[in-house]
């Protein structure tokens, strides 16, 4: 038999075994269709055959993410069994010989998320944990903080976030020590192999139960209220009005968009509590559709992503665009700018960065200065945002830390006041949720612009006078989608091999690769090039998409803040160019070869 007829064979096989055991007569059924035209040599079927049955999804350390469908490969009710028996194991092992472990599991508005959720649910309390199931579906950081509310032992989050509507994932938190952050490794690599051991059984063996707590919306309260006294805590005070903040009265026309998402309801709430001003909603994009009808990606980043919001904003005459990406752990705001198509620009997640971090910094000094003492804590961002933060840190007196991409790391600096990263997630309020958190990021956001619009200037204005105070940031990325995660991965490879000895003009003064050991926390696959006019390349493979990207950094300190924006992004342009004709000559020889 050729060694092509051979591997089918393989593959066939473990396809009819994982039929035999499916639980969903839908994934069975796609299977049994699977085998059958894989079978008689449709060459779509035996490569989809190798997608989903050759090997089986990793679990890391944002849980598990992929695409619906069955097979080990693939996102399905098996895999979320299995997953969630290997998790409980691991649970059950940690806490010993005392109490039962406990976790909360939440659940978004995506395909099979609430059919997930629930297998999560008995299969856990079969193992003998005590679960907490919210009673409907939310955001991603209302399971983050009813992890730390309910002082459970662990949460589980059934979500794929911003990804393709054909995608679904399972994200974990720890509880007690780990104090509600996403899991870490080494713990990553010990509960995939609990995962691993559970998966030699039939899921017909694994135990389930139905004795467990569907919670009241007690814990979605308690998210509104202290997230809400959060953000009004050290807000600056009108003086003409005691006891209400600073622009209180200013009227403020927000466009708002859950983007399909969950976001809508919780938001508001929040925004309510807080007593800002309402937003009107995107009416189609306000409800759960886990098809997400309207836009090609639910990502406030892509392009054309926000068009319908932009619509709503011109029609209201908005002062503001308030958008959530599906699961609301994101946040993109978008404001009038007279050069920008359409009317509004969206701000980079490094500029709102840099303007949630002043802003956080200014409210520890203003706390700091009552209490008669320094200021103290950390402000934080992973390593491919923008060193701003740095500046604002150095500044307030206060403490920085460079970490590695993801809010698992964001979230466990220690004496954190804020985090962000570039990709649009930011924490602002550490002590309510130890993840990013959209909903909170954006009251913060609104509150902010509110001010700003009580003196008569715009975010615009705190830009350029934050150019002039910490010097003039300029921020850039490309991306290249070779296709696979593996392609990206590769591409990465490459540059590894034969890293870069200048980019256009400039020299490459210090070059780092995050997988030698000891240069970072945990290596990881990140090449970083610091260039001899001060600009920075960071080059990683994507850990949830088939992509490779690329970050830029420039800096000025020189003239106005108007100089110094014109000189950065002059040369932030040419790096771009300089990076793009590198990759473009990599990619040609890899063709080539």
């Amino acid at each position: 038999m050729a060694g092509g007829d051979a591997q089918l064979a393989i593959r066939l096989s473990e396809a009819n075994a994982w039929a035999d055991q499916d639980i969903d007569p839908q994934t069975r059924a796609e299977t049994r269709r699977l085998i059958a035209d894989a079978g008689s040599g449709d060459p779509a079927a035996v490569e989809e055959l190798t997608a989903s049955f050759g090997g089986r999804l990793a679990f890391g350390t944002a849980g598990l993410r992929g695409r619906l469908g069955a097979g080990p490969l693939r996102m399905n009710r098996v895999v979320v069994s299995q997953t969630s028996a290997g998790f409980a194991a691991f649970l059950l092992d940690r806490a010993g010989d005392g109490e039962a472990p406990s976790v909360v599991i939440g659940y978004d508005g995506r395909i099979n998320s609430a059919v997930f959720a629930r297998d999560a649910a008995e299969v856990m309390a079969g193992a003998g944990v005590r679960v907490f199931l919210l009673p409907e579906m939310g955001p991603t950081p209302l399971t983050a903080f009813a992890v730390r509310h309910l002082d459970a032992s662990a949460g589980v989050m059934i979500t794929a976030s911003h990804n393709p509507p054909q995608d679904n994932g399972y994200k974990v938190y720890l509880g007690d020590a780990d104090a509600g952050s996403q899991i870490a490794p080494p713990t990553d690599a010990a509960i995939a192999a609990q995962i691993d051991l559970v998966a030699q059984r039939r899921v017909s063996e694994i135990p389930r139960s139905r004795d467990y707590t569907v919670l009241g919306p007690g814990v979605a309260s308690a998210y509104v209220t202290e997230t809400a006294a959060a953000v009004l805590t050290g807000l600056p005070q009108d003086p003409e009005r005691p006891g209400l903040p600073v622009g209180s009265g200013t009227p403020l026309a927000i466009a708002y968009t859950a983007m399909h998402g969950v976001g809508s309801d919780l938001a508001r709430r929040v925004f309510l509590s807080a007593g800002l001003p309402s937003v009107v909603t995107v009416p189609l994009q306000d409800r759960p559709d886990g098809a997400f009808p309207t836009v090609a990606f639910p990502n406030p980043e892509e392009p054309g992503a926000l068009d319908l919001a932009y619509v709503t904003a011109r029609s209201i005459d908005a002062d503001l665009v308030v958008a959530h990406d599906p699961d609301a752990d994101r946040l993109a705001i978008a404001l009038p700018h007279p050069d920008a198509p359409g009317g509004f620009r969206r701000l980079t997640g490094n500029e709102l960065g840099l303007l949630l971090g002043w802003r956080a910094a200014e409210r520890e000094a203003a706390r700091a200065e009552l209490a008669g003492e320094a200021p103290r804590g950390t402000l934080a961002c992973t390593i491919v945002s923008s060193p701003a933060l740095r500046a604002v840190a150095e500044t307030f007196g206060l403490g920085y830390a460079e970490t590695l991409s993801g809010f698992k790391w964001v979230s466990r600096v220690p004496d954190l006041l804020f985090g962000f990263e570039e990709a649009l997630g930011y924490l602002t309020h550490p002590r309510i949720v130890r993840d990013k958190d959209g909903i909170s990021a954006s009251a913060d956001a609104i509150a902010m612009v509110r001010e700003l619009a009580s003196e008569g200037r715009t975010v615009w204005d705190r830009l350029d006078e934050a150019g002039e105070r910490f010097g003039h940031f300029a921020s850039g990325q490309i991306i290249v989608r070779p296709g696979t995660m593996a392609a990206a991965s590769a591409l990465a490879s490459r540059v590894r091999r034969d890293p870069p000895r200048r980019f256009g003009a400039v020299r490459v003064d210090r070059a780092s690769d995050l997988l030698h050991p000891g240069v970072a926390e945990v290596p990881a696959d990140v090449l970083r090039y610091d260039l001899a006019d001060g600009s920075r390349v960071m080059i990683r493979p994507s850990g949830t998409e088939p992509k490779l990207k690329i970050y830029l950094d420039t800096f000025s300190d020189a003239g106005s803040a108007a100089e110094r924006r014109a000189a950065a992004e002059r040369a932030l342009a040419d790096l771009e160019t300089a990076v793009r004709d590198y990759l473009d000559g990599l990619q040609t020889e890899a063709t080539e070869s």
